[in-house]
């Protein structure tokens, strides 16, 4: 724990020291030293100021937290521990408030007197907004009964504070091509020691004996091999696209992934993270708790980006480090033309994508009959355009101004 000190007289004492210089000036000019004698009592008072009213701040401060991580829209109360190591008549103390945190009970200021070895506990309550919020000093400032010095000093004090995105109880919507909507883990269509049947295939070297289906093998003449589906879950990818265009609905985005990435967390399904912003953030697919953090921390800081490039990313991220058959969850408005053409780049490889589009109208209220009208106009111009994407994944149509449970039920019958 850094300090810094400072100790500069005020503006008090600043022109104190002028009317002493003048009176020195005058006696001089009127050869009347008895005028000099007039500024020995302020010489005297500047003196007790400087000898007996200057504490050297020694004092301990701790900051307390009631928890690094803290959704999004709750309210929480921040507490300055200060012990006084020596008398100060009054101490002024400012705590350095993040930006993303505003105070709705208190202030972050506090002025108190303190005598030798005294404790004392400040708090105040702030309401926290989505982000890591760094506290990174407490300041104390002390001033003498006389006015005519300030002595300020700063203790390094490091806090972190992080607003993680609100998080809805919603099952994940997955899809899988040319079979039902269903949701939860599902089987990997990957032959392994599974019971279910997936499909009749040719015999393979290398695959064991007691998978060969004898009647197809002598009705076709060709030696033929029954494929399971291992029990294994799928592995599931979260995109989301940080686009500025987007940037109405953007906390609503980062919501929804949040969400949909506790339900896989819970499920016991392994997950992965593509953020993507101008420098893609890509977290690799891993499970548990950990990971979980790891990708919510990435969420809470996520902000929309004006040079969005995001089918060339998951292009790129495909070819080098997307898993084969993984399920595919899109995060975006669809607004850019990127966007939709991320969602083509997917389809074409093969992945089943289940689109989460926070609709941006939703959270314009029209002022007029006119602006209704448009907003009308612009919503079915929507519409129109996710029916011709709906031909490359699931594409869920988000009034965000409803339970995002309440929207895949709308699409997906569960």
């Amino acid at each position: 724990m850094g300090m810094e000190r400072e100790f500069y007289p005020t503006g008090k004492a600043v022109h104190l020291l002028i009317a002493l210089w003048g009176v020195v000036v005058l006696a001089f000019f009127f050869l009347r030293w008895d005028m000099a004698y007039l500024s020995l009592p302020m010489l005297w008072l500047l003196f007790i100021a400087v000898a007996f009213f200057k504490p050297a701040l020694d004092v301990e401060v701790e900051r307390i937290l009631p928890h690094d991580r803290i959704l999004e829209g709750e309210i929480v109360e921040i507490r300055l521990r200060i012990k006084a190591n020596e008398r100060i008549p009054s101490l002024k103390i400012d705590d350095d408030l993040p930006e993303g945190l505003e105070v709705v009970e208190g202030r972050s200021s506090f002025v108190a007197s303190f005598s030798r070895g005294e404790e004392r506990v400040f708090s105040y309550r702030v309401k926290v907004r989505r982000g890591i919020h760094e506290f990174g000093f407490v300041k104390l400032r002390y001033r003498d009964p006389f006015g005519f010095f300030e002595q300020e000093k700063t203790v390094e004090l490091y806090s972190e504070l992080i607003g993680v995105p609100r998080i809805e109880e919603v099952q994940t919507p997955y899809s899988t091509k040319g079979t039902k909507i269903t949701v939860g883990p599902l089987p990997s269509p990957r032959v392994g020691e599974g019971v279910e049947f997936h499909a009749i295939r040719e015999y393979q070297p290398g695959d064991p004996l007691r998978i060969i289906n004898w009647k197809a093998t002598a009705r076709t003449g060709r030696i033929m091999a029954n494929e399971y589906e291992s029990e294994r879950k799928v592995d599931v990818i979260l995109i989301v696209d940080a686009a500025y265009a987007g940037k109405e609905v953007f906390d609503h985005l980062v919501r929804a992934a949040a969400s949909l990435m506790l339900d896989s967390l819970n499920n016991g399904t392994s997950f992965g993270l593509l953020l993507a912003e101008e420098v893609p953030l890509w977290v690799r697919i891993d499970y548990g708790k950990r990971h979980f953090f790891k990708c919510i921390d990435l969420l809470s800081t996520a902000r929309p980006d004006k040079n969005n490039m995001i089918a060339y990313q998951v292009k790129h991220l495909v070819r080098s480090r997307f898993p084969a058959r993984a399920q595919i969850l899109y995060f975006s408005p669809l607004i850019t033309p990127e966007s939709k053409d991320a969602l083509r780049i997917l389809y074409s490889y093969g992945y089943n994508v289940v689109v989460i589009s926070p609709n941006p109208y939703s959270v314009i209220e029209p002022k007029n009959r006119e602006e209704a009208l448009a907003l009308k106009l612009l919503t079915l111009q929507r519409k129109a355009h996710l029916k011709k994407l709906s031909a490359y994944g699931v594409v869920i149509d988000w009034d965000v101004n409803k339970p995002l449970k309440t929207a895949i039920a709308e699409v997906i019958k569960l």
